[in-house]
């Protein structure tokens, strides 16, 4: 029998904060990984929010990692019955996991907290008050380099197409260069984009 087939489907208790992957029985934060459950008619459901009702599977978030758990049937053996996995699961969870910044990005802006545009920006870097800096994935990386030089400890995203970016931030056109202040809505938006950013690459 295989690590992963003896596994528990969800170790919180025995692991505290940290869940053990299916595919590789590597412990981690939960903030690194994707949750699933078994939905209806014994379907595979990713639940990138955590919240689903039902016991747990999680992967480490990486496109490598979500392919060999759809290969190797990593999913049937954690649940230990017959489970419908669907087989660009891979891709859907990329743009799942997309939306979800996309999203936190939305609720930021509407929380005050986020700014779009190098001037805005740039003056929020001056306050001191950024918690992450988000520059567009089809940006030119120096107007990236500029903001860095401003805040070299900050971290830097770069997940996001400058389209979508603007959508989020309610502006028309493209947007380059945005920021987040300080607080949970940045961290929570730097755990999403870290795994967008894995799911992204393989293993």
């Amino acid at each position: 029998m295989g690590m992963a087939e003896q596994l528990p489907a969800e170790t919180g208790d025995e692991d505290g904060p940290l869940r053990r992957c299916v595919v590789t029985g590597e412990r981690m934060d939960p903030e690194r990984m994707i949750r699933f459950v078994v939905g209806p008619e014994d379907r595979l459901v990713p639940d990138v929010a955590g919240k689903l009702p039902g016991r747990g599977m999680w992967v480490s978030a990486s496109r490598g990692a979500l392919e060999r758990a759809v290969a190797k049937g990593a999913f049937a053996r954690a649940a230990r019955r017959n489970v419908a996995v669907d087989r660009d699961l891979p891709a859907q969870v990329e743009r799942l996991v997309e939306r979800q910044c996309l999203d936190l990005l939305g609720l930021a802006r509407r929380a005050g907290v986020a700014v779009a545009g190098y001037d805005k920006v740039e003056a929020l870097l001056r306050k001191g008050r950024v918690g992450v800096l988000i520059g567009a994935q089809d940006g030119a990386e120096d107007g990236q380099a500029k903001l860095r030089r401003l805040a070299p400890d900050a971290p830097l995203v770069t997940v996001l197409p400058a389209a979508l970016m603007a959508e989020a931030l309610g502006r028309e056109g493209v947007i380059v260069h945005a920021a987040i202040g300080g607080g949970r809505l940045a961290e929570r938006f730097l755990a999403a984009s870290e795994r967008l950013a894995g799911l992204r690459r393989a293993a």
